[in-house]
């Protein structure tokens, strides 16, 4: 790779990057993928959100996708998504994506919460996101001008008179090695690891979001951290997820004596926006009621052909579906923040692109709609692959070699872990000023402990959103303070702060 005319340098083996790959074939591409591909993209159990049925149509999606983001949706980010999504469910059947379809091989699709209509292309009801990752992974390993490097973590942004032209990363033996690219693609993930309760695969800590950060790059809408209502409650780190696909074929959510607690919460119950259906969940287990996902009615006996991933994790724990509910908590699942982005992808900091969860388009507001996480990622990994096309510039990274050195990079355990249980104290389902400001003083002192790269990130990937949410004194989609229980119509509009402004909110909010 250093021989050549440097191919462009994507960060991250999940959907975003990998269809970025494979769309920008036959150009030079080299996708850094430390844990291979596959990232959560291959958890993910929905599928892909898209108007594929009859009477459905794309305004109808950006309608529920605008309705859903609790007013902080670009509207214009929406409707373009939604009709790119067709395509791109194309684009994966040309690829081999093995859809559900019905007798007369017409897409299935199923329905999820806040959806008016059943649109979720998935495979075998729960694993549209370990299919599709297989399928592109098989693309990827046919493709001649896709070269994958394992086995090195990208750490830090390489600037070079303000353009972002590559990153320093760290390999197994803890050699620093510089990774250059005619241009930068960040689709590093999402943030999950950050908490102590997620669905999220190890290395999904945010790294993405503190890289950019440092380098200068804007940062959208931090303080919206989405918590899946129905992780299977069951100690397991990462928790496994109990599709809400389950809930859009009629299983229901009760507490301990069985009374259907979310029709007392809003009229959709179980189909709610999943800020509610999340929030609903939470305060019946702080309660004591406790919280089950009942599928014995809805699907019973079909439960171990209908949802095989789901089945087998409950049975896993000692828990037939078929037979018994689901203990389930929320976990943190999804980042709508991250590196602010144009409709294009583009950065703030020149020569960087963003895809997937480490970006911030517009497309999710306050509140993303189920299933609409894999659709941006194709949307957004094509529109990127455009652009980086049209704009790539060809340049020698020789002159950063010499900065490769030999670095252990130690993860500070202790200070993950207690930084996973503050943010899960004072920065998850319910949140309030001084419970954020006491996250902010605790983040501050384990930045002054911390010694590992790895670590330093997430920590100020948690310093953002803690600082973000602070700032918020509202309460709105994913992000509910306590303290000031309603939205405010002065604050219906997207958060933007550099890492300077971040830290000085934590200053004042710990002064």
């Amino acid at each position: 790779m250093d021989k050549r005319t440097p191919s462009i340098l994507i960060v991250g083996g999940g959907l975003a990057g990998v269809f970025c790959a494979l769309k920008l074939a036959p150009s030079p591409v080299t996708i850094l993928a430390p844990a291979g591909i596959g990232g959560a993209s291959a958890w993910a159990q929905g599928g892909v959100a898209a108007a594929v049925s009859e009477g459905d149509t794309p305004e109808v999606h950006a309608a529920d996708t605008i309705a859903a983001g609790a007013g902080l949706v670009d509207a214009d980010i929406a409707l373009g998504v939604a009709l790119e999504a067709r395509a791109r469910i194309d684009d994966l059947v040309a690829f081999g994506a093995p859809f559900d379809r019905d007798a007369l091989g017409v897409l299935q699709p199923s329905r999820e919460a806040a959806h008016t209509h059943r649109r979720i292309v998935r495979v075998k009801g729960d694993a549209a996101g370990r299919a599709i990752m297989e399928t592109l992974a098989r693309r990827v390993r046919e493709t001649p001008s896709i070269e994958v490097v394992e086995g090195i973590s990208a750490f830090e942004i390489v600037t070079r008179e303000g353009r972002a032209i590559g990153v320093l990363g760290r390999d197994p033996n803890g050699q620093t090695r510089f990774l250059g690219g005619s241009a930068l693609v960040f689709a590093t993930g999402g943030v999950g690891h950050l908490y102590s309760v997620t669905t999220n695969p190890i290395d999904a800590r945010g790294a993405g979001v503190a890289m950019a950060a440092r380098a200068g790059a804007l940062i959208a809408d931090a303080e919206f951290v989405q918590f899946h209502p129905t992780a299977i409650d069951i100690g397991a780190d990462p928790a496994p997820l109990a599709t809400e696909s389950l809930r859009g074929e009629g299983a229901v959510i009760v507490d301990r004596s069985g009374h259907r607690f979310l029709a007392d919460i809003d009229p959709a119950a179980e189909l709610a926006a999943r800020d509610i259906v999340a929030r609903g969940v939470f305060k019946s287990i702080a309660s004591g009621n406790g919280a089950f996902l009942d599928a014995r009615t809805a699907i019973g006996a079909a439960f171990p052909t209908k949802f095989p991933t789901v089945y087998a994790s409950c049975m896993a724990a000692g828990i037939d579906p078929v037979t018994a509910p689901i203990p389930i908590a929320p976990a943190a699942h999804y980042h709508m923040g991250g590196v602010a982005t144009d409709a294009k992808g583009r950065a703030s900091l020149p020569g960087l692109w963003a895809a997937g969860e480490v970006a911030c388009t517009g497309l999710h507001g306050a509140n993303r709609l189920a299933s609409n996480s894999l659709l941006e990622a194709l949307v957004f990994g094509a529109r990127v692959a455009a652009d980086v096309a049209a704009s790539a510039r060809d340049e020698t990274t020789a002159a950063f070699h010499a900065r490769e050195q030999s670095h252990h990079d130690v993860m500070d355990h202790a200070v993950v872990e207690e930084l996973r249980d503050v943010m899960a104290a004072y920065v998850g389902v319910v949140r309030d000023g001084a419970g954020l400001a006491r996250a902010l003083g605790a983040i501050n002192r384990l930045r002054r402990q911390a010694t590992g790269a790895q670590t330093q990130n997430m920590l100020t990937t948690a310093l953002l959103i803690a600082s973000a949410a602070f700032a918020r004194r509202e309460s709105r989609g994913a992000h509910f303070r306590s303290d000031f229980p309603t939205a405010s119509p002065e604050l219906a509009r997207r958060s933007r702060l550099t890492l300077n402004e971040a830290e000085t909110i934590a200053r004042e909010a710990t002064s």
